[in-house]
């Protein structure tokens, strides 16, 4: 109980330095400067998702308590990418499908494929922290944009690709490059279908 009534204090007392214009909220842009402090270079569309994630209020900016929330999953991501590097500073394909499974989410083979392809822009199949960060707040945000509308516990090509259509991007070559690879994956896994068309 002590331990954790510590790890608030701490988090509070970081919440308050980010919180530089002492509103009560953080913006994304104090969130990306905070991130970038501890090494943690995300483009500003993710720390925008990050934000919406937990966001519970809707008022575009992130309270205290919503804070707590992304910290513990963001604590989540890290524990499940340190288990796994090795001491490289990276994780590889399998160490990916490996830490995604530990953080809780499931993707059919395609759709792993094609979110790692997505956010492996320099295609050396080598994941960062900071790009790992980014393919979990992807699919965390597609977890909660399909909750309600799909029970399934399985990640597919078809839903990513809902996923795309519905997402709210600023990283255009991001949006494309999923797109495309879900295209691509569709196109492939259906294609005896569209031969009989």
């Amino acid at each position: 109980m002590e331990n954790n009534n510590n790890n608030n204090a701490m988090i509070r007392e970081w919440f308050d330095r980010v919180d530089s214009h002492k509103t009560g909220t953080i913006t994304a842009p104090q969130l990306k400067s905070a991130l970038a402090v501890g090494n943690l270079e995300c483009p500003l569309s993710v720390v925008e998702q990050m934000i919406k994630m937990y966001d519970f209020d809707r008022n575009g900016t992130m309270s205290f308590e919503e804070f707590v929330a992304l910290n513990k999953f963001l604590i989540k991501v890290q524990h499940a990418f340190s288990d796994l590097e090795r001491g490289r500073g990276f994780l590889v394909l399998d160490d990916v499908f490996e830490a995604l499974v530990k953080i809780g989410f499931t993707l059919d083979s395609p759709a792993f494929y094609s979110a790692c392809a997505s956010f492996d822009q320099s295609k050396s199949g080598k994941f960062r922290l900071d790009v790992f960060i980014s393919l979990c707040i992807f699919l965390q945000s597609a977890r909660y944009i399909y909750s309600e509308k799909s029970q399934k516990a399985i990640f597919s090509t078809q839903f990513l690709f809902d996923v795309v259509l519905n997402f709210h991007f600023t990283d255009k070559d991001l949006l494309l490059g999923l797109s495309g690879i879900c295209l691509i994956h569709l196109i492939l896994q259906n294609k005896e279908e569209l031969l009989l068309i």
